[in-house]
């Protein structure tokens, strides 16, 4: 065959322009997303005409009474912290409410699905079935949402610095306080952009500058934020400079920062291995009583079961708390 073949000439047309289409598409994508990325949601909403007490109310989540609930109020109080973390602004008794129902469907359709119905008629079944429902409809999204409030709590200490830089450049420029937060939520995207846009908005609505910020230190609960509260509300109380505080503010925190990378790169490999150690007996499971439920039907009338399955819980729950206290560090 030439290597001038019309037809190979051809080919290789189509797939230098596919190629190229495609490599074109991503790029193109790519940056969409990442314009999209840079206008924090208040300024969506702020350019869609919404006003303050409508962004202030897409914005902040309300508090559930825990009394509305028939849970424990610690639980409530720790849902709230995590869903407000994430970023989700679901009710906490939507929540629940979902939880429950799905693990309800979870245990009354999987043994009519599995041709199971008529095969569990011991109290070890039913804490077998109990357990993996539990661990399905409840297990899974609280895993789901600590991992999205994690994520968004890291992205906030991330862009925190830069955020208190943008606030000093505004303060030296003479703007006021407000103005420099209008200048700071402007210019961040999310998650700093919308959190602090509650604090212009609860300013706008009425609340005063410390109020406004001891409730953002209230949702997003990292030290940082709660040194930056201290930092404003000790100026506020003595006088001075408040650029020079949080210009000072802003190099203790990139130091701490500095560390506590150099910590996580150190302490990574342990907490991989956390990770995988408490995540696999329960995925190994769920897997095998969905694919082979008899591996465990079959055993259930032996009277070292329920002890057995109780003492395995208990081992595994003292196995991870001892894990997390050896790899997480404080910094």
């Amino acid at each position: 065959m030439s290597m001038f073949d019309p037809h190979l000439i051809f080919y290789l047309a189509v797939f230098l322009a596919t190629m190229l289409l495609v490599q074109g598409s991503y790029i193109y994508a790519s940056d969409r997303q990442r314009i999209s990325k840079r206008v924090n949601q208040r300024m969506k909403l702020l350019g869609k005409g919404a006003t303050n007490e409508e962004v202030l109310s897409a914005l902040r989540r309300e508090s559930t009474k825990a009394r509305s609930l028939f849970a424990p109020p610690r639980i409530v109080e720790y849902l709230e912290i995590q869903l407000t973390q994430a970023g989700v602004a679901m009710p906490v008794e939507r929540l629940v409410v979902m939880m429950l129902v799905t693990t309800l469907i979870i245990g009354i359709a999987f043994p009519i699905i599995g041709n199971l119905s008529g095969k569990i008629h011991s109290a070890a079944g039913y804490l077998l079935l109990v357990i993996f429902a539990a661990f399905i409809g409840i297990g899974l999204p609280l895993i789901l949402i600590n991992r999205l409030a994690d994520k968004r709590m890291a992205k906030f200490e991330e862009q925190f610095p830069i955020a208190l830089d943008i606030l000093v450049r505004g303060l030296r420029a003479g703007h006021p306080v407000t103005s420099a937060l209008e200048l700071l939520v402007s210019e961040v995207p999310d998650p700093i952009g919308s959190e602090f846009g509650i604090v212009v908005a609860e300013m706008n609505y009425g609340y005063d500058l410390r109020g406004a910020l001891t409730n953002l230190s209230n949702r997003v609960r990292t030290q940082d934020i709660q040194m930056f509260v201290v930092s404003v509300s000790i100026q506020a109380e003595t006088g001075g400079s408040l650029a020079e505080i949080l210009e000072g503010l802003s190099r203790v925190i990139r130091d701490r920062a500095h560390m506590a990378l150099k910590v996580r790169a150190l302490s990574s490999e342990g907490k991989m291995t956390g990770t995988i150690l408490s995540s696999l007996p329960l995925v190994t499971f769920a897997f095998v009583f969905v694919t082979q439920p008899h591996f465990y039907l079959d055993v259930l009338d032996n009277p070292l079961f329920l002890p057995g399955t109780l003492a395995v819980g208990v081992w595994y729950a003292l196995g991870v708390m001892l894990m997390n206290k050896l790899i997480k560090i404080k910094i």
